[in-house]
C-alpha cells in the first residue's frame, strides 16, 4: 500500500485521495538513489531536477513516483507525444505495467489551454520532462500559467541538461527548482560508472577539400608577413596527408563490424541529409554493397513510413537512418550498432544528444563515428574525456574507487598526422596575428576606420583587407580559426567593425522585428507585412523560416541569433501554431454541437473561419490542395472529433448510390421514372439520369465519375 509522506511544511501539496495499491518499479541502482534523493527534495521544497544523460532511463524515475502514488493525478508535460510513446513502450517491456494516473499533455498543447481547462488539469504532482526546453519562449509561457496556477503542486524536472548553452547560458534547473537538482550526473560520469557502455570512437574527415581551399586562402592572406613559406611548407604537408589518408569508405570497412548493422546517421539539415545520403552508398559500398537507406523528417518519427520500416527491417543488409539534428530527442530505436554524426558544427546539448543515441544502460558496446567538414570539431571528444577524467577523480576521491568500471574508451584517431599538422599550420598563421594586428592599427591611423577593400594590400605587401574580413568570419563562425578574448578586445579598441553588409542587413531585420513583437506581443507576421519606413518585414521572416529549414544558406542565422529570435516569440511553424488553434475550437465546437458539420462560411465568436479550416483539412488528406499534408497523429485526433472526411457533395452521391443499390437488389434492374423518390427523401429518379448522362457524356456533365464510381454503377447494370 501507498505510505504516507513524512511530515513537512510542503505536506499539504501532497495529499492522498484514499489508500491505492502501489506500484513498486524496479530500478537501475543510479536511479534509486536519485528518486529517493528527489523525494526527499520534493517533501521538503516540492521541487526537484534529475539531470542524467540520454539513455540512462530517467523517465522510470517519474514513473516510479506516479506508481508510489496511484490515487493521485500526475500531469507529465512533454516535448511531443512521440517521445511518450517511446517511453511507455519501454516501460511496458521492462515492467509490463501502464500508468493510469498520468495525464501526458505536450508543451505546445499547454500553451494553447485556456484559464478553465487549465482549473481543470489538477493535478497532484507535475512532471517537466526534457526541462531545458521550457526555456524557449512560447512553451515557456505555458509553463509559467500552469506552475502560477499549481504553486505548492510538487514538481520533478527530468532533462539530460539544465542548461540552455545557447540562450545566454540559461539555467533552467534555477529558473524551474532553485536551483535544488536531487541528483546530476555527467555522460562521462555514466560511462565511468558503467551505467553506459564505453563506445569505440572513430574520427574522421569528409569533404576536405573545402577544408584546403579555406586554408589556402587563409595562407594567401598571411603573405608578406615574413611567414608564407612556412605556412606554404604546413599546407603542402596537409594537402599530402590528406591525400594518403584513408577514405571515408575505407574507415567504415575496417570499424563496422557486421554488415547487417543498425545506424543513425545525424545531418545539420534537409540539404544536408540529402548531400549525405547520396553518397552513402559508395562510401558503405566496402560493408555492404546494397545498403537499405532510410530518411525521416518528421519532428513525429513515427509518422514516418521509412522510420518504421529501419525499425522493422531484419534483412541481412546495413540499414541506415537519415535524420536531422532537430529530431535528436525524438529518436529512439532499440538494437542501434552505433551513430554517425555528419557534423559541419554543433552545439553541446546537441553533440551530447547524438552520442546518446547509442548508448543506453545495459546496452552492447557501440559504434560512434565522428565525421565532420573542418577539423576544429573533431575535438568536441574533448568535453566527455574531461568528464570521465573528473569522475574518476571525485569517485577515488569519495572512497567510491568500487565504482569506477571504466577510466577511457578507445578512440580511433583516422586522421592524427593530419590533425597534427593541421595544428602546426594553425600555429604558424597565429604568429602572423600581430603583425597583421600592427598593420591594422596603422591603416586605423591613416583612414579613421577599418573599412579596407577586401584586396587592399599594405605598401609592404600585407593582404589587410583579406585578413580583416578573414577575423570578421572566424568570429561568426564562418570560417576556422580562433579568436581569442583578448584579441577581439584589442580589435575592438581600434573600432573594428565585426558585421559585414550581409549581417547588418540581419540586424536591421531583427530590429524591425523587435518592434513589431512590442507593439504586437508576437512574431506572427503576416506575409505582406511592410514596416512604416517600407521594411519588408513579412518576407524577412519567411527567409528566416526557410534558412531554419535548411531551404537555403544558412550562414546568417547562426544559431545564436535564433536563439535571440527565440527570445522574441518567433514563430518558426506558424502552421503548427494556427492548426492547433483551429483545432482547439473544433474541439469547442464538437463539444457544444456533437459533430463537425459545419458551413463552410462558418466562423466562431472570435473570428476564426473554422468552416473553411475544416474543409481545408479534408482537402489535404485527399491531396486535393497544395500543403504539406496531415501527419497520422492530426487524422487521429481529427478522428476523435467525429471528423467524416468525405465533402459534401461524396456523401450526396454516396447516399445516391446506396439508395440505388438497395433498389438494384429489390427490383433487379434501375428502370425507374425520372420522379421516382425513395421513402427516405432522395430523388432517386433523377440521380439515376444524372449517372447515364455522366458516363454517356464524360467531357459534358458536371458529375465527375471516378473509375471506383464507374465500376459501382457497372454492377447496378449502368455503364
Amino acid at each position: 500500500m501507498v505510505a504516507k509522506p513524512h511530515n513537512s511544511n510542503y505536506v499539504a501539496g501532497i495529499a492522498m485521495a484514499k489508500e491505492v495499491e502501489a506500484v513498486a518499479l524496479e530500478l537501475y541502482p543510479h536511479n534509486q538513489k536519485a528518486y529517493a534523493a528527489a523525494m526527499d527534495s520534493l517533501r521538503q521544497s516540492g521541487k526537484a531536477a534529475i539531470v542524467h544523460p540520454t539513455g540512462t532511463g530517467k523517465s522510470f524515475i517519474g514513473f516510479c513516483l506516479a506508481g508510489q502514488h496511484p490515487a493521485d493525478r500526475v500531469l507529465w508535460l512533454t516535448p511531443s507525444e512521440y517521445i511518450v510513446r517511446t517511453q511507455l513502450e519501454n516501460l511496458q517491456r521492462a515492467s509490463g505495467w501502464q500508468p493510469g494516473n498520468i495525464q501526458f499533455l505536450t508543451y505546445a498543447k499547454l500553451m494553447t489551454l485556456v484559464e478553465e481547462e487549465l482549473d481543470a488539469l489538477a493535478p497532484k504532482w507535475i512532471v517537466l520532462d526534457e526541462f531545458h526546453r521550457c526555456g524557449a519562449e512560447k512553451w515557456g509561457e505555458g509553463v509559467q500559467r500552469l506552475l502560477q496556477q499549481y504553486p505548492r503542486t510538487p514538481r520533478l524536472g527530468l532533462s539530460a541538461t539544465n542548461v540552455r548553452y545557447l540562450d545566454n547560458q540559461r539555467d533552467m534547473a534555477e529558473e524551474l527548482f532553485d536551483g535544488r537538482i536531487a541528483s546530476y550526473m555527467t555522460l562521462g560520469e555514466a560511462v565511468v560508472r558503467g551505467i553506459l557502455p564505453a563506445p569505440v570512437y572513430v574520427t574522421s574527415v569528409y569533404a576536405y577539400q573545402k577544408e584546403l581551399a579555406r586554408l589556402e586562402e587563409r595562407v594567401r592572406g598571411a603573405r608578406g608577413a615574413g611567414l608564407e613559406r612556412e605556412n606554404e611548407k604546413y599546407l603542402e604537408a596537409l594537402r599530402r596527408a590528406l591525400e594518403k589518408a584513408d577514405g571515408l569508405s575505407e574507415v567504415f570497412r575496417r570499424h563496422i563490424p557486421r554488415g547487417d548493422g543498425r545506424y543513425i546517421c545525424f545531418c545539420a539539415s534537409r540539404e544536408h541529409l540529402e548531400e549525405m545520403a547520396q553518397a552513402a552508398p559508395g562510401w558503405f559500398a566496402g560493408v555492404d554493397e546494397a545498403p537499405h537507406l532510410y530518411r525521416v523528417y518528421s519532428d513525429d518519427p513515427d509518422a514516418s513510413t521509412d522510420f518504421q520500416n529501419f525499425k522493422q527491417d531484419d534483412s541481412g543488409h546495413l540499414k541506415l537512418l537519415f535524420c536531422i539534428d532537430m529530431l535528436n530527442e525524438g529518436i529512439h530505436v532499440e538494437g542501434i550498432d552505433g551513430v554517425v554524426m555528419f557534423r559541419p558544427t554543433v552545439s553541446p546539448i546537441v553533440y551530447k544528444q547524438q552520442l546518446g543515441r547509442a548508448l543506453a544502460a545495459g546496452g552492447r558496446q557501440p559504434v560512434v563515428f565522428d565525421v565532420v567538414n573542418n577539423f576544429e570539431n573533431l575535438y568536441s571528444i574533448s568535453t566527455m574525456q574531461e568528464e570521465m577524467r573528473t569522475a574518476v577523480q571525485l569517485l577515488y576521491g569519495q572512497g567510491l574507487g568500487g565504482e569506477v568500471v571504466t577510466e577511457r574508451f578507445r578512440i580511433i584517431d583516422e586522421v592524427q598526422e593530419c590533425r597534427a599538422l593541421f595544428q602546426k599550420l594553425g600555429e604558424s598563421l597565429a604568429s602572423s596575428w600581430e603583425i597583421y594586428y600592427a598593420a591594422a592599427v596603422e591603416y586605423r591611423r591613416q583612414h579613421g576606420n577599418l573599412l579596407a577593400p577586401k584586396r587592399y594590400k599594405t605598401g609592404d605587401g600585407l593582404s589587410l583587407g583579406s585578413w580583416l574580413g578573414t577575423q570578421r568570419a572566424v568570429r561568426s563562425g564562418r570560417a576556422p580559426g580562433v579568436l581569442t578574448e583578448e584579441q577581439i578586445a584589442r580589435l575592438d579598441a581600434i573600432g573594428m567593425q565585426w558585421e559585414n553588409r550581409l549581417e547588418l542587413a540581419w540586424e536591421r531585420g531583427y530590429a524591425h522585428a523587435q518592434a513589431y513583437f512590442e507593439e504586437f506581443g508576437d512574431l506572427d507576421v503576416p506575409a505582406r507585412y511592410v514596416a512604416a519606413d517600407g521594411f519588408a518585414l513579412g518576407k524577412w521572416i519567411i527567409n528566416c523560416r526557410q534558412r531554419r529549414a535548411g531551404n537555403t544558406a544558412a550562414s546568417v542565422l547562426t544559431q545564436e541569433r535564433v536563439a535571440r529570435l527565440d527570445a522574441i516569440g518567433m514563430i518558426w511553424r506558424p502552421f503548427s501554431l494556427r492548426w492547433e488553434q483551429n483545432y482547439l475550437a473544433a474541439a469547442e465546437y464538437y463539444a457544444e454541437h456533437g459533430d463537425l458539420e459545419m458551413p463552410l462560411d462558418y466562423c466562431t465568436p472570435g473570428g476564426l473561419a473554422l468552416g473553411k479550416w475544416i474543409f481545408k483539412q479534408r482537402a489535404l488528406r485527399a491531396g486535393t490542395t497544395p500543403g504539406a499534408g496531415l501527419t497520422e497523429e492530426q487524422i487521429d485526433r481529427l478522428n476523435a472529433l467525429g471528423m467524416r472526411w468525405e465533402t459534401n457533395a461524396e456523401r450526396q452521391w454516396s447516399r445516391g448510390y446506396q439508395a440505388a443499390r438497395r433498389y438494384y437488389e429489390q427490383h433487379g434492374n434501375l428502370k425507374l421514372p425520372v420522379a421516382y423518390t425513395t421513402p427516405d427523401g432522395v430523388a432517386l429518379g433523377k440521380w439515376v439520369r444524372r449517372q447515364q448522362y455522366a458516363l454517356e457524356n464524360p467531357d459534358k456533365s458536371n458529375c465527375k465519375l471516378t473509375p471506383g464510381r464507374v465500376r459501382g454503377l457497372a454492377e447496378l447494370g449502368l455503364g
